[in-house]
């Protein structure tokens, strides 16, 4: 066991590494100059509104990204026929005044997931808005790599099948992406009519592997806890923490769509009390640490730091990012450090936080379980039975906020509304924003984070913003 000293795995001052691979291209930095001379004349839709803005002003930027666009295509061979899409969709957009931009032949002729090979680089560009960055569907570009090396291909093909997942890293981006944003998914893009299905996703391992490892480090430090000698080297190690969040987010998507599922808040697009989202991002979270428990014992190299970064992060980091307006994240992280607490696999005492290593995958396995049951009776459930089945579950470790509705038991809820719809709405409307609030334990480690936590904003694999390489 090892106390991480502040010079073990961060670096206060240490110097922004280079841009890497084709982002010193006079070509690419002509396309991002473009996309953020673009910005600001765009609606919140992607439209620009020609009577407030003239039309000459717009066209030469357009016409750049598109230059910028044909001149780098060749060093993409593999995604000329998206690139020639794109020109043409860019062009359209032009042809309707700029009007909503509608990119759906390009975003259809784009097939990441057709072809992983570790290393691959690709070069994106689509009106979009990016998740937990910025909400408005402007211009973006990014260069990025596909990470697939042979062993985690291995197990897609043999074990966790997911043909459309993809673990990717940032080369470049515009504005768009220096942010919190750490996924390029297809359904953000602005089209016209979405596609009958979505056939690829990817996850920003540098990213999330960088911010874990910064503030799992701060929050190790900050609260006394002895970690494994294996874990304070994947605290060290940019390189291997990608890997790590490679194979959770393979397992993870997955399982999204595998087991027990009565009613996935994320696939059928319906309002739900945010602790169904809680459930099911944990579910699949601890899914992924049960599988992870099982590959360390069939001696995978990498099982175990995948179970050393769902504990840190879905505890340390989960619990106190973002606002406190029905955080389904944050709920699910204290969900996991209550049940470890309550079932005696970690203790806070004397200021310090300690972690029995010989059991807390047993216990956090019993969370899982206790999830996956309460999915398996959903099946015989109404909606509304299992929402509070659902809330009884969490409440038995999460305190409710004292002026909670739900806390005070089914007979306090409004069930005696007869039509479906309108009786979802008043459950929903029911739920306080802060419904289940931090304990007092992460009011505290809140305060400690909060720094951490906001520094990590833009951060990349290269990027490190203050954490070693």
């Amino acid at each position: 066991m090892q106390n991480l000293s502040p010079s073990s795995a961060v670096a206060a001052d240490l110097p922004v590494q280079p841009a890497t691979g084709h982002a010193q291209h006079p070509a690419w930095l002509r396309l991002k100059d473009a996309v953020e001379a673009l910005r600001p004349l765009q609606s919140k839709d992607g439209s620009i509104d020609l009577s407030a803005v003239q039309r000459h002003t717009v066209d030469p930027l357009v016409e750049t990204v598109i230059g910028a666009i044909e001149e780098l295509s060749p060093l993409f061979p593999h995604d000329a026929e998206y690139h020639a899409a794109l020109v043409s969709d860019l062009r359209k957009w032009g042809e309707t005044g700029y009007r909503t931009p509608d990119f759906l032949d390009s975003l259809l002729a784009f097939q990441p997931a057709a072809k992983r090979e570790d290393g691959l680089q690709h070069l994106v560009v689509f009106p979009m808005y990016t998740q937990n960055g910025n909400p408005n569907h402007n211009l973006e570009a990014v260069l990025l790599n596909v990470v697939w090396p042979e062993w985690l291909s291995e197990l897609e093909r043999t074990r966790f099948d997911n043909p459309m997942f993809l673990a990717i890293t940032f080369t470049d981006f515009t504005a768009g992406y220096d942010t919190n944003s750490a996924v390029l998914f297809p359904e953000t893009v602005s089209v016209s009519k979405a596609p009958d299905r979505f056939t690829w996703g990817g996850i920003f391992c540098d990213r999330e592997a960088a911010r874990f490892r910064a503030v799992a480090t701060s929050a190790v430090q900050q609260l006394g806890l002895e970690i494994p000698e294996d874990a304070a080297g994947l605290l060290a190690d940019q390189f291997r923490a990608q890997q790590t969040f490679a194979l959770w987010d393979l397992v993870h998507d997955r399982t999204h769509s595998h087991g027990d599922l009565p009613f996935d808040p994320f696939m059928i697009k319906q309002r739900s009390p945010f602790w169904m989202y809680g459930l099911e991002e944990l579910r699949c979270d601890l899914t992924t640490f049960k599988e992870a428990v099982q590959l360390e014992a069939e001696g995978n190299e990498h099982a175990r730091d995948v179970q050393y970064a769902i504990l840190f992060d879905r505890m340390f980091r989960f619990t106190v990012t973002g606002d406190r307006v029905r955080n389904y994240d944050g709920m699910g992280g204290q969900l996991l450090f209550a049940y470890l607490h309550k079932n005696g696999a970690l203790a806070w005492r004397d200021n310090k936080l300690t972690i029995d290593w010989s059991r807390v995958a047993e216990v956090t396995n019993g969370l899982c379980r206790e999830i996956e049951d309460l999915y398996r009776a959903g099946i015989d459930r109404p909606k509304t039975a299992h929402w509070i089945a659902a809330y009884e579950l969490v409440s038995r470790y999460l305190t409710p906020h004292p002026a909670s509705t739900w806390a005070k038991g089914p007979e306090a809820l409004p069930l005696d509304i007869a039509e479906e719809k309108a009786l979802k709405k008043a459950l929903c409307d029911a739920v306080l924003a802060d419904e289940f609030p931090l304990s007092m334990f992460f009011e505290a480690l809140n305060k400690k984070l909060s720094g951490v936590i906001a520094n990590t904003r833009g951060i990349t694999g290269t990027n490190l913003k203050g954490v070693a390489a």
